[in-house]
């Protein structure tokens, strides 16, 4: 059906933010528009078949370009927009003084080691911050301090998070902005002289050339302009993620009122 765009959205709670907006912006359209949840590989997978038109959103080119280069062996896709600017991080809560955790390496200091938690809670592993922060490990020799990286869900990484402030526990915390954590809580990231997290990557909408003729050039264009921010896609993100409200509707709202 040619009015019919799918959508692969990224299944964590800021991509489902981005998506809702532009799944607003392609309805005003006048396009019906399917959203697929899936795990990062799993969606850059199902545009590289031809399952999805568009996948909302790729971060370029640090975390996800070597997806992205893996669909473009079959397939040429169009970046649009510049959705946010992200970038993974490694913080700390902003009560642990800097004097004594200002980058990673500070980590191996004995009165560290002997305060800061050992259990690094990340997300999935298909997540560029989890890739990042493997590495660090490694390169850190953070494993051999008794220090341990695990992969888990979303919610196991913010919740431990938000456990260890509540109890005001050294902990490290692998992030990324944009995140809603950012929009309540001060985290201070920690230097990583070394480059292992990336750089800041750009956000963007990836549409495969061969459904391009699905849309207007002028609604290509209207897409290729749409701008958001690491703050707006985190606040939004705190509101349907911690104060429960639902997502299309908060994104329509804040839609509305630009």
């Amino acid at each position: 059906m040619k009015n019919l765009i799918t959508i692969g959205v990224t299944d964590l709670s800021f991509h489902r933010v981005t998506a809702s907006i532009v799944r607003h912006v392609l309805m005003d359209m006048g396009f019906e528009v399917n959203r697929i949840f899936s795990p990062h590989q799993d969606n850059f997978a199902k545009l590289k078949s031809g399952e999805l038109d568009m996948l909302c959103s790729a971060w370029l080119p640090s975390s996800h370009g070597i997806y992205k280069a893996d669909v473009e062996e079959v397939q040429p896709l169009m970046e649009l927009g510049l959705h946010y600017k992200p970038y993974a991080l490694w913080g700390v809560p902003d009560y642990v003084p800097e004097d004594a955790v200002y980058e990673v390496s500070d980590l191996l200091k004995p009165d560290v080691v002997e305060k800061m938690a050992k259990d690094i809670q990340g997300i999935n592993p298909g997540a560029g911050i989890t890739r990042f922060s493997i590495k660090m490990m490694d390169e850190y020799g953070l494993n051999d301090a008794g220090y341990r990286f695990h992969t888990g869900t979303e919610e196991d990484c913010f919740t431990a998070f938000e456990q260890a402030v509540e109890n005001k526990q050294w902990m490290v915390v692998p992030l990324w902005k944009p995140q809603f954590l950012h929009h309540k809580y001060m985290i201070r990231e920690i230097e990583e002289p070394k480059g292992l997290l990336g750089i800041v990557d750009k956000a963007v909408l990836l549409l495969r050339e061969d459904r391009a003729d699905k849309l207007t050039a002028e609604q290509i264009s209207q897409l290729d302009a749409l701008r958001f921010s690491n703050d707006i896609i985190a606040e939004l993100d705190y509101l349907v993620c911690r104060e429960g409200q639902d997502l299309d509707t908060v994104t329509r709202r804040w839609l509305d009122q630009q």
